[in-house]
C-alpha cells in the first residue's frame, strides 16, 4: 500500500503488505511504490487467501503479550478485549465504506486525504510512519530478551574495550544480523516468510498449551478478578494487537469480489480475537500474576517444546524487520529526490534507521511499556478514532443524528479515553522503570 500523488500531493510513501496473490494477480512491487495504473487496476485475488492475508496482518507479536494484558486488568479486561476487537472490527467496515464512496480512494492515507485534504493525508501518514518505526523497534527488544532467556550465562560482551550487558549486546547483534535485509532492493523472499505469521501464532498457542498439559506447569493459578490500576494497560495492549487497518485498504483492493470484504473481516476477526483470547487465558492460568510481558520469557527454557515456541518468536520478527521500516525508508528517500534511486543513499539511509530503532530499545528497552504506549497512542488512533471520523467527513453523516452517528461518536469517545489514560499510564510506566 502507498501514499499515491493526488491533485498534486506530496511525493509518493510506501506501506505494503506480503500478499498470497493469484498467478494473474497484478503485481505490486513487492513494498516498493507500485505504478499508478496497477493501482487503479482490479485485483483477483481469492476470498480464501485474502481471509490468510489479513489474518497475517492481524496476528503478530501483539499475542505475546495478552496474559500480561490479562493478568494487568484482572479477568474483567477479557470484556475490554471483545469491546476492542469489535470496536476496531467496526472501523475496519467504515474504511470499506469510505472506499465504496469514492474509488479513487486506493490506500489509508487516500482516505485522510479524501476527509480532511493534504493536512489529513500527512496525519495519517505520520501516524503510520511512527506505528512502523516503534514496532520495528519493540522488534529488537524482544529478541533481545529472549535471546537473555535462552542464554543467561551470558551477562556482557565486550567490544573494543567496551563491556556491555547480555540483553543490550543481544539487541545490536540482532541489528547486525536484520541490517543487509534493510539493504534489499526485492524484499519478495521475505514479504513470503513473514506471511508465516499466522502458522507462527499457532505454533507459540500449541507449544504454551503443550507445556501446561504435559511439561508439569498446570493451569492452578486463579488470578485477580479485576485490578483497576492496571485497565489502562491491558486496553491499550489489546489495541495493539489490533493496528492492522493501515493494510486494509490493500487487501481491498486486491479482492476480486469486493463485497465480500466484510465476511473477510468477520473471519479475520473472529479467528484473531480466538488466538489472543486462548493465549491470554492459558497464560494467566499458567503462571498468574507472575507473568511477564511476553508469555516466551516465563517457559522453561530446558523443555523443547519451550524452545520451538523461542525460536518461532526469534525467526518471525527477524523476516519483518525490514519489511516494517521499508516504508519509513522510502519516505525519508522521497524528501531527497536528486538522491534517492542511488543505492548508496538507500543503505545510508537504511542504516541510519536501524541505528535509531537500536539507540531507542537501549534507552527504553521495556517490551510491555513500549508496546502498550504504541498501542494507547498510535493503534488506537489509526485503527478506531481516524476512521470514524473520515467516514463521518466523507458520507456526511455528521450532518445527521441518527443511531449510526450516536454509535460512531460511542466509539470515537471510547477511543478518546483510551488515547488519555493509556498513553498516560504507559508513559508513567517507562519513566519508573528507567529509574529502576
Amino acid at each position: 500500500m502507498g501514499i499515491e500523488h493526488k491533485n498534486g500531493g506530496s511525493s509518493s510513501l510506501d506501506l505494503n503488505v506480503p500478499l498470497l496473490l493469484d498467478q494473474n494477480q497484478i503485481k505490486l512491487k513487492d513494498l516498493e511504490a507500485s505504478d499508478s495504473d496497477d493501482v487503479n487496476c482490479i485485483g483477483t485475488t481469492s476470498f480464501s487467501k485474502t481471509c490468510f492475508n489479513g489474518l497475517n496482518a492481524l496476528t503478530g507479536i501483539g499475542i505475546l503479550s495478552t496474559p500480561y494484558a490479562l493478568a494487568s486488568g484482572g479477568w474483567i479486561s477479557l470484556i475490554l478485549l471483545f469491546t476492542i476487537a469489535t470496536a476496531t472490527f467496526y472501523s475496519g467496515l467504515l474504511i470499506q465504506r469510505c472506499m465504496d464512496w469514492d474509488p479513487n480512494i486506493k490506500t489509508y492515507p487516500d482516505i485522510g486525504y479524501q476527509a480532511f485534504g493534504r493536512k489529513g493525508k500527512v496525519i495519517v501518514s505520520v501516524l503510520m510512519h511512527m506505528e512502523l518505526y516503534l514496532v520495528a523497534t519493540g522488534f529488537l527488544i524482544l529478541e533481545g530478551d529472549n535471546l537473555q532467556n535462552l542464554l543467561p550465562n551470558v551477562e556482557y560482551f565486550e567490544f573494543g574495550g567496551l563491556t556491555i550487558g547480555g540483553k543490550q549486546g543481544f539487541i545490536i547483534i540482532v541489528a547486525l544480523i536484520i541490517l543487509p535485509t534493510v539493504w534489499l532492493d526485492n524484499l519478495s523472499l521475505l514479504s513470503y516468510i513473514s506471511a508465516t505469521g499466522v502458522l507462527a501464532s499457532l505454533f507459540i498457542i500449541g507449544s504454551v498449551l503443550w507445556i501446561g498439559v504435559f511439561d508439569g506447569i498446570g493451569f492452578q493459578q486463579r488470578g485477580e478478578f479485576i485490578n483497576w490500576d492496571g485497565i489502562p494497560t491491558a486496553v491499550s495492549l489489546f489495541a495493539f494487537c489490533y493496528c492492522a487497518h493501515p493494510v486494509f485498504p490493500t487487501l481491498y483492493s486486491s479482492m476480486h469480489k469486493r463485497h465480500q470484504f466484510s465476511n473477510v473481516l468477520i473471519v479475520c476477526f473472529v479467528l484473531g480475537t480466538l488466538c489472543y483470547a486462548s493465549m491470554a487465558i492459558l497464560g494467566y492460568l499458567m503462571f498468574g500474576s507472575e507473568v511477564q510481558s511476553q508469555i516466551t520469557l516465563n517457559l522453561p527454557t530446558n523443555k523443547l517444546s519451550s524452545r520451538i515456541a523461542i525460536y518461532t518468536t526469534l525467526v518471525n520478527p527477524i523476516s519483518k524487520y525490514a519489511l516494517m521500516v521499508t516504508p519509513i525508508i522510502n519516505a525519508t528517500k522521497a524528501w531527497f529526490p536528486y538522491h534517492s534511486n542511488k543505492r548508496l543513499f538507500r543503505h545510508m539511509v537504511g542504516t541510519s534507521v536501524v541505528m535509531s530503532t537500536v539507540l531507542v530499545a537501549l534507552a527504553v528497552p521495556f517490551f510491555g511499556s513500549l508496546m502498550s504506549l504504541v498501542g494507547a497512542f498510535l493503534s488506537i488512533n489509526a485503527s478506531v478514532t481516524l476512521p470514524c471520523l473520515c467516514y463521518l467527513k466523507i458520507s456526511g453523516s455528521y450532518q445527521k443524528f441518527n443511531g449510526e452517528m450516536v454509535g460512531i461518536g460511542l466509539v470515537i469517545v471510547m477511543g478518546i479515553f483510551v488515547v488519555i489514560f493509556g498513553t498516560y499510564t504507559s508513559l508513567v510506566d517507562i519513566i519508573h522503570m528507567s529509574k529502576i
